[in-house]
């Protein structure tokens, strides 16, 4: 039974060229990152598991925070994972930071760091390609890195139609970058091919005119850049409706933690009322939720339509003030958290940016009040 080339055969040659072209254009152009030219497994680890889905100019401020707080896998090991997810607030993608959490402590529990590919691979939330990196960047083993950047390198030079996201084609690209892997440098190779992707070879309007590898670029050269890299569908994005509840009681105002199953487990947030549609502020009202706080409660739209998007999701969230004359004891699973604390709870950044809009007009108003009041004194 025959079976269809799915990448473009290419000569030696010409690998050879491209890998040379690559390494040329890494020596130019590296950059000056802390976890580089550094062999500790440790902090290879921390940065790519920091840098997964994030630029690099987002995560470096949190792999510096992050290394400090926690400088070897054993204080990561032993410390809460409230710490480590406070830590990683704002960074997204929380399930990173606990499985990050649940490693270290098995990379402990088995007195070490892994030294070989298979052995890093075992660990929770390492994929292969952040097993190929450590391997690689830690231990100098030949392992090809194969990312986002890298499927866009390699499917615009060599010109390859098979599809990204296919088991197929998972498995052509990871041969052809195992192919293209040097003897030599190769943890430079790695390294170079990616910040290639990163800095030259971009998603949108590459600056083809003054690439290196233009020349034999098959995308550049089919003006088909815009084309590759080729994936077999679009990803299905659903749509949710959150409203979200600020309490101002005396003791503080409420919290939750978000429990397993659903987005950012265990982060803190207010209490949340979840709608199939964009809800009015009379279907608010009239919510179970509210029954507690008695019938002279008022609410008052802060946020309205905030959009945040995740992967394979969009958010819509209002948020709402709830002044009422009775605040009963907060029933679980909330509890009251006093304003100078709230720090010290990690929050998603939605949650965070919608509580700091409340915070902000709640001084506003305070502050219009205090003038007034001044300007009626005798």
């Amino acid at each position: 039974m025959s079976t269809t080339p799915v990448i473009p055969l290419a000569n030696h040659k010409e690998m050879h060229r491209f890998t040379q072209q690559v390494l040329l254009w890494y020596d130019d152009h590296r950059r000056d990152l802390p976890w580089r030219n550094i062999s500790d497994p440790y902090r290879i680890w921390v940065s790519e598991i920091i840098l997964q889905q994030t630029r690099v100019a987002q995560g470096y401020a949190y792999y510096q925070r992050f290394v400090e707080a926690f400088p070897t896998v054993e204080a990561l090991a032993e410390a809460p994972e409230d710490k480590v997810l406070l830590l990683w607030q704002g960074l997204g993608y929380y399930s990173r930071a606990r499985r990050l959490h649940e490693a270290a402590r098995q990379i402990v529990q088995q007195g070490g760091f892994p030294t070989t590919y298979e052995g890093i691979l075992a660990l929770p939330g390492v994929g292969a390609y952040t097993a190929a990196a450590i391997a690689s960047f830690a231990y100098h083993l030949p392992h090809a890195v194969l990312d986002g950047n890298v499927y866009r390198v390699l499917s615009r030079y060599f010109g390859v139609p098979t599809p990204i996201d296919t088991g197929t084609g998972k498995k052509a690209f990871t041969q052809l970058a195992q192919m293209l892997l040097p003897e030599k440098r190769s943890a430079d190779y790695n390294q170079g091919v990616m910040d290639f992707g990163a800095l030259q070879c971009v998603p949108q309007s590459p600056d083809c005119a003054s690439c290196p590898l233009a020349d034999a670029c098959a995308a550049y050269g089919s003006d088909a850049v815009g084309y590759f890299p080729v994936k077999s569908r679009a990803t299905k994005v659903t749509e949710r409706h959150f409203v979200y509840l600020y309490l101002p009681t005396p003791a503080g105002i409420w919290l939750q933690r978000r429990g397993a199953g659903d987005i950012w487990q265990g982060l803190y947030e207010m209490p949340l009322l979840e709608f199939d549609h964009v809800p009015s502020k009379k279907e608010v009202q009239a919510h179970p939720f509210m029954r507690q706080f008695g019938k002279n409660v008022s609410l008052t739209r802060v946020v309205k339509r905030k959009k945040h998007v995740l992967t394979h999701r969009r958010l819509w969230a209002d948020c709402y003030v709830v002044q009422s004359e009775h605040y009963p004891e907060p029933p679980e699973p909330y509890f009251c958290v006093p304003h100078s604390l709230l720090a010290d709870y990690a929050m998603p950044r939605l949650v965070q940016l919608l509580l700091d809009k409340v915070l902000q007009n709640e001084l506003q108003r305070f502050q219009e009040d205090s003038s007034y009041l001044q300007s009626e004194l005798p």
